[in-house]
C-alpha cells in the first residue's frame, strides 16, 4: 500500500502542488472575508 501511494503521488506532483496552492489561496480569502467586518 506504501509503494501505491508513493507512485500516486510521483506521478501527480504538479497536480498537488496546485492542489495545495488552491486551497492555500481559499483560506487566504475565507481569512480576509471573516476579518473584513472588525476593519468597518
Amino acid at each position: 500500500m506504501i509503494k501505491d501511494l508513493k507512485s500516486v503521488v510521483s506521478r501527480s506532483q504538479a497536480t498537488l502542488l496546485e492542489d495545495m496552492l488552491g486551497a492555500v489561496a481559499l483560506l487566504v480569502i475565507l481569512v480576509g472575508g471573516l476579518s473584513l467586518p472588525a476593519l468597518v
